[in-house]
């Protein structure tokens, strides 16, 4: 594969032959107008690239769900985060009340009687409580 220029053995670059004098000059010319071009090209795959990035950030964007607590919000939390919760049974249980932030993603709660929970519980487990 010699991407549209013509192949010419090693061997008949070294000995004079018919198809070597015959061989087109404008090969040379045309490899110094592809490496003008490439800076053009370049910019064109970049302008390409963001726009392609800024289409999956606005299809990602849409599906998520911005979950923004604050220390004495009411919140809800899941059962049993791992999903072994019976057809009939309550999925949530709550009111918590958030009394410390560990980061943005991560809480650590107090039930009503004011007993605080052991470990930290994960935004995604977490949801506000409306009364």
């Amino acid at each position: 594969m010699v991407y549209g220029s013509e192949a010419v053995l090693l061997v008949e670059i070294g000995q004079s032959s018919g198809r070597v004098e015959s061989f087109p000059d404008d090969n040379d010319q045309s490899w110094a107008m592809e490496l003008d071009l490439v800076e053009e090209k370049r910019e064109r795959a970049l302008i390409r690239m963001e726009a392609y990035r800024g289409q999956v950030m606005k299809s990602y964007n849409k599906r998520v769900w911005i979950r923004d607590f604050q220390i004495g919000d009411l919140i809800m939390k899941k059962v049993n985060p791992a999903g072994d919760v019976g057809k009939l049974e309550a999925r949530w249980e709550g009111p918590f009340k958030i009394t410390r932030k560990v980061s943005s993603r991560a809480f650590y709660l107090e039930d009503a009687q004011g007993r605080s929970l052991k470990r930290p519980w994960n935004v995604f487990h977490l949801k506000k409580y409306y009364a």
